[in-house]
């Protein structure tokens, strides 16, 4: 059941790259699924939860999309290998380790893991 008040959907930009070469990069890198609605529309269903970050110096410009990893190192080159250019490297934060993306959009994603 949705609950009123609650995050329940991210979208995003794809204007910085074509449409499928996004689809492409997310079902190569993350083995995500899409459906279209449209030539210019794909919706995901990947999960969502989130946070703050009142650190000025380490808040983001923008909302960042945080996705899990069991495997970071594997992830890194999944995403790499799909066409990603890693901004910040792997980087050990309190509660675990992440590295940064940008996909080929030119949004910037960050992935995690404990």
């Amino acid at each position: 059941m949705k609950l009123s008040g609650k995050l329940d959907y991210l979208e995003m930009p794809a204007t910085g790259g074509t449409l499928d070469r996004l689809k492409a990069f997310y079902s190569a890198a993350f083995a995500w699924s899409f459906t279209d609605y449209g030539p210019t529309y794909s919706a995901f269903a990947e999960g969502l939860d989130g946070g703050f970050q009142a650190d000025a110096a380490e808040a983001p410009a923008k909302p960042l999309p945080v996705l899990y990893s069991r495997d970071l190192e594997e992830t890194l080159g999944a995403v790499e290998n799909a066409g990603g250019t890693i901004v910040k490297p792997i980087f050990a934060f309190p509660g675990g380790r992440r590295f940064h993306f940008v996909d080929p959009a030119g949004n910037e994603m960050a992935v995690w893991s404990e």
